[in-house]
């Protein structure tokens, strides 16, 4: 019997392999394959920046490209089919290691690392440290840090990545290169989403893409993980182009209209009707804070 296809997450199957496929970081993609094309890249590098907006995989493409092997000089995008490039895809490399600071916060697993940065790379010209939400870190750790930062090998490079950059000690920020990663605006997002929906033939219309780009709060990871809960939907309902008014009971988004009357409702001193409306919308699953932001966007329509 032949096996089923697995299904991978639009999120992983889209995750970007290179620096042009990045979304809405275009001056950190400039400096960065500028300082990889002429050799001029720091030995360690802070990338900030709200959730999902491309930190640990700019740290990858990063890794990838200074390890490819097949790389051309005056090219910064990894080739993508060399052992390395496939290896550090595949979290497989040994020159490369990757660690959540959220799950290992204490000295002894920073000193893995500094025991680690002794011996040279086993089959790359660099060996890589990514730390994924590095502000995790308790005080002890980033002390045991400190002193590989300040004075590195040659062949040893560090990518700290974290959403709370203020909790980084400035010891350790002004031994990085310093990154914030912008949040990606609606237009950027609806347009990659538009380009996932028609290469995952997804019957999905421009006004519900729009919803979910705006209800993404310019993370283009929750965007394209809420297209892929639309799409599935569509699976469902066999094939029906999904509308932005399923978009808003999916993410238990107020109908605008029923938020119009609502506020009318209010201004107009109709209590008990107000309440009827809120009510409605209590029982239809409304999410509490998408609910104020959209009060407050209808207020300011109307200011």
């Amino acid at each position: 019997m032949e096996e089923t296809k697995k299904h991978i997450v639009l999120a992983r199957k889209y995750r970007p392999q290179n620096f042009k496929d990045l979304v809405g970081q275009n001056l950190l993609v400039e400096i960065i394959t500028s300082a990889i094309t002429n050799d001029k890249l720091a030995h360690a590098y802070v990338l900030t920046g709200v959730r999902g907006v491309g930190k640990t995989t700019t740290a990858r493409i990063i890794a990838m490209s200074i390890n490819c092997q097949k790389r051309e000089i005056k090219n910064s995008d990894p080739c993508g089919e060399c052992d390395s490039c496939k290896s550090i895809r595949l979290d497989s490399n040994l020159d490369v290691i990757e660690m959540d600071a959220a799950s290992n916060t204490g000295v002894d697993d920073v000193r893995e690392i500094i025991d680690n940065v002794k011996y040279k790379p086993i089959i790359s010209k660099y060996k890589i440290f990514i730390i994924d939400e590095v502000h995790m870190l308790s005080k002890q750790a980033f002390n045991g840090l400190l002193k590989t930062l300040e004075e590195p090998p040659r062949s040893l490079k560090f990518i700290l990545a974290t959403t709370e950059v203020r909790k980084i000690p400035v010891t350790i920020l002004s031994r990085c290169q310093r990154f914030d990663l912008k949040r990606v605006n609606n237009e950027m997002i609806f347009q990659h989403l538009r380009k996932i929906s028609n290469i995952e033939k997804g019957k999905i219309s421009d006004d519900a893409l729009n919803l979910i780009a705006k209800s993404s709060e310019g993370s283009v990871r929750d965007a394209i993980s809420l297209l892929d809960r639309a799409l599935i939907s569509q699976s469902i309902k066999d094939s029906k182009i999904i509308e932005e008014q399923d978009v808003r009971k999916m993410l238990g988004l107020a109908d605008k209209s029923k938020v119009i009357n609502l506020l009318k409702e209010v201004l107009s001193g109709n209590e008990n009707e107000a309440l009827k409306i809120l009510r409605e919308l209590i029982n239809n699953g409304i999410d509490a804070k998408n609910f104020l932001n959209d009060i407050l966007e209808v207020l300011y329509l109307f200011s």
